[in-house]
């Protein structure tokens, strides 16, 4: 089930005025906040408590989407990585069966965080070629970016299967509209980024 019109406009309002103040397509993530701040123990039990780490984490791997842009700047190398995606598919799907979790459910999840972050590289180097003096003058460590994506990988698996009852009710959409709404004001998110934020949710309700 796709997201629904409110949770886009929700999204996307107050991006806008971020965005002429910063210029949507070269601004950064907001750093990444500890995830332990997806869900505290007073809520984590609550319909709103299972999905906000849903949001909170895939605007965490958002950020890494910065990192990796950065990695592949000026390398000739494409976005899209193949391999590596069913790499990470794989994984994913091994560990919600440890989970007890359907794995179709978490691929299909993580099909929609792979492509959300390739919306933010794709934005990035758009900016930079625009202008190349807002490109990244360092280039990350590609691998040690990726041991960090497999780590909040990992956490996303958990918070999906943390959240079967949550995910499938009927208020699901309007509880995240909510979540994601406040991870975009507490991280800043650029219009680039909170796009990416919608489509790295599409599939959580339904």
């Amino acid at each position: 089930m796709q997201l629904t019109t409110s949770l886009r406009s929700a999204l996307v309002a107050g991006a806008a005025a971020t965005a002429l103040f910063t210029g949507a397509a070269g601004a950064v993530a907001a750093p990444a906040a500890p995830s332990a701040a997806a869900g505290t123990p007073a809520t984590a039990h609550s319909p709103y408590g299972q999905l906000r780490p849903l949001a909170v984490l895939s605007a965490e791997r958002l950020a890494t989407a910065d990192l990796v842009a950065a990695a592949k700047w000026g390398t000739g190398g494409p976005v899209d990585d193949p391999a590596r995606e069913r790499e990470v598919l794989r994984a994913v799907a091994e560990q919600a069966r440890q989970l007890g979790a359907d794995p179709e459910v978490t691929v299909r999840f993580f099909r929609d965080q792979i492509e959300a972050n390739k919306i933010v590289q794709r934005g990035l180097h758009r900016a930079w070629d625009a202008d190349p003096g807002r490109a990244p003058t360092e280039r990350p460590d590609l691998g040690q970016v990726r041991k960090e994506i497999n780590r909040i990988n990992h956490e996303l698996v958990r918070a999906v299967a943390d959240s079967p009852q949550a995910r499938s009710a009927p208020y699901c959409a309007p509880l995240l509209t909510v979540a994601a709404a406040r991870v975009r004001h507490e991280r800043h998110l650029d219009a680039l980024h909170t796009g990416a934020l919608a489509r790295s949710l599409r599939s959580v309700c339904g």
